[in-house]
Parts: C-alpha cells; structure tokens; sequence
C-alpha cells in the first residue's frame, strides 16, 4: 500500500474501532500508521499484548500489583489505576481519542479479541489495533470480522 494509505487506515479504524492488522515480519511498517493517527488527533499507547494478564481488570479496573517476593521483605501489593480509563480522563483537550496499539496480539484468545472490539463499542473514544500476524504487505480488517471468521 501506498504512503496514502495511512488516510484510509485511520477512516477505517474510526468506523470499525478496532482492527486486526497484518505486517511484514521485517516490521518498521507500521510506524507510518501510527504518525497518520497521530497526525490526526488520536494520541497512541504502544504495548505489548503478551503479559497484560486480565484485559478487563487491567485496561478498565483498579488492579494490584505485586512484585516478586525474595523473602528478604515483607509481600506487598500495589495498585496501579486502569490504564485505558486514566490515559482517556487525561487526554488533552483537543485530542480526538486514543488508541491502544498491541504488538504480538496472535497470543490473544478469541474471548480476549472479542472483548477489546466490544470495548471500543462502549468507550466512543477508544480505538484499539491488534497486530495478529504476518503478510506480504501492511493490510487490516475489522476485529469483530476478523473474531468470527478465526
């Protein structure tokens, strides 16, 4: 796809609110998506599907963390407030929404794609893409699409 595509990949992000994407295993493609979406309005959180542990409590609920006990201190627990909820109360004011950008999504279960589609169904400012696998060139399609057709 061309430089312009970045344009059609934001309208279809907007219409669809989330979206399963294809990259080439070199990567360093999917940069220029993330300047389009920056470029207009939307302010992007990148991260790392493996390791989120429960979507649900993570990105929308107060959840605690504790670190590894070395038996030299006392456990603990700290919590940490939801990340999607705090980063859309934060946003600055002129920013359109944000999307949350996963890498290594195919680690995901169908329960955990089919809950982040719904979620941008619930928070209109939300959009989420998810990087689910390998092809020739940059292509996408919707989450919800792409859930029932796996």
């Amino acid at each position: 796809m061309g430089l312009l595509a970045g344009y059609q990949f934001v309208k279809d992000l907007e219409s669809a609110g989330a979206l399963a994407l294809f990259v080439p295993p070199e990567g360093g493609f999917e940069g220029r998506y993330q300047r389009r979406l920056r470029s207009k309005g939307y302010t992007t959180l990148h991260m790392s599907a493996p390791g989120l542990g429960d979507l649900a409590a993570y990105l929308t609920q107060e959840h605690g963390i504790r670190p590894a006990h070395t038996g030299k201190e006392n456990i603990r627990v700290y919590f940490q407030p939801p990340l999607v909820t705090y980063h859309l109360e934060n946003l600055p004011p002129n920013a359109k929404g944000l999307v949350l950008w996963l890498i290594d999504g195919k680690r995901l279960s169908k329960q955990e794609f089919a809950y982040l589609a719904q979620l941008t169904q619930t928070l209109p400012k939300f959009k989420v893409v998810v990087e689910v696998g390998g092809d020739r060139s940059v292509r996408w399609e919707p989450l919800a699409d792409w859930v029932t057709a796996a």
